[in-house]
């Protein structure tokens, strides 16, 4: 049942007036109609801050979620398929989450690091990025397994999946050049010339490898959409300045098995935004929004009083992303730190979390 708009209540008011009986008015309609103020036009409300929605999960996990054991040990509370979040990506607006400080050097370099096929930590940690260090140790790998495996291999994760899915893993020195499905590749091709396809996907999950990773892939899936937005029109004309040619914008939607909502979520929706700027300028098509949906999203016990000290605090404008190379000049695997320019991140100051392992 459609709930009745506030132009039908007024209509059915209207209605109930009319059937009075006259001897109840006491004045013309001319006379109360000069006489009635003018109500004053609504208030448009603020739009929500994106960041909100992260905010908002952080509560609902902590409010009703359940508890539950973990590989780690440290204990979570746990909520299963939360409502996506999503953020928009045009006018170079960029996702960075204000009300903490996020390492963004770490993210675009990890990013990058991913698009090369690399999966050497110890390559990442010389860049002072040391986010992998704790999975690549050797006793984190002889924890899992993995006693024969060099410290820094991390086997065949994310990039290697990426750059050559199905390959025979070698090592992280190994050359792989033609081996495997290159699904950035793909993934590439097709959005340069079969936009309108369902099958625009990158997936980190594959069982038969899996057994020699050092940590299965959490982000595991990405698809990609390219939109075509309807161009508005005033009176069947484009008005003056604009082009009648929509612009296709590039949207990524990522499922998450796993979010470790205080400390890796912020990464991790930083790392896809900039994954779908990069994909969108490699192409020459506009980004458009980024959408993350989530399956275990959970907090970790050891984060929750942290994320109550920053679920107090007032997103802050997003900064945006600036790009230093000309649309469709670079290869997706060519990209630098130096093609990349954070503009206006002015976060809270940063709130330390420890990672489980």
């Amino acid at each position: 049942m459609t709930p009745p708009t506030n132009s039908s209540r007024n209509g059915v008011a209207a209605a109930a007036r009319a059937n009075e009986p006259c001897a109840a008015s006491t004045t013309s309609p001319s006379s109360a109609s000069a006489s009635a103020p003018t109500p004053a036009p609504a208030a448009t409300p603020e739009p929500r801050h994106e960041e909100e929605q992260y905010l908002d999960l952080i509560r609902t996990i902590l409010a009703t979620g359940e508890e539950r054991p973990d590989r780690t040990g440290t204990g979570t509370v746990s909520l299963f398929a939360p409502p996506q979040l999503r953020f928009s990506l045009r006018n170079n607006t960029f996702p960075l989450l204000t009300t903490k400080r996020v390492f963004w050097r770490g993210v675009a370099e990890e990013l990058l690091w991913f698009l090369r096929g690399d999966t050497s930590a110890t390559r990442l940690a010389a860049k002072n990025v040391h986010i992998w260090d704790a999975n690549g140790s050797r006793a984190f790998l002889d924890s899992v397994g993995l006693h024969h495996r060099p410290e820094g291999d991390l086997g065949p994760v994310y990039g290697f999946q990426w750059r050559h899915f199905g390959a025979d893993y070698k090592g992280c020195d190994a050359d792989y050049t033609g081996q495997g499905v290159d699904q950035l590749a793909d993934v590439v091709q097709q959005l340069k010339s079969n936009k309108p396809s369902r099958r625009i996907l990158m997936s980190a999950w594959n069982p038969a490898a899996l057994k020699d990773m050092a940590l299965p892939p959490c982000h595991l899936l990405a698809q990609f959409y390219v939109s075509t937005p309807a161009r508005k029109r005033v009176n069947g004309a484009v008005p003056a300045g604009l082009s009648d040619e929509p612009k296709e914008e590039l949207c990524c939607l990522l499922y998450q098995r796993s979010a470790d909502v205080g400390l890796g979520v912020p990464f991790n929706i930083a790392s896809y935004a900039l994954l779908t700027r990069l994909l969108a300028h490699a192409t020459g098509l506009e980004a458009g929004e980024f959408i993350h949906v989530m399956g275990d999203a959970h907090v970790y016990r050891d984060h929750e009083q942290a994320l109550a000290v920053q679920c107090k605090r007032e997103p802050r404008p997003f900064p945006t992303l600036l790009i230093k190379r000309e649309p469709g000049t670079v290869a997706i695997d060519e990209f630098t730190m130096d093609d990349l320019e954070l503009v206006g991140y002015k976060p809270h100051p940063k709130i330390d979390m420890v990672m489980s392992v």
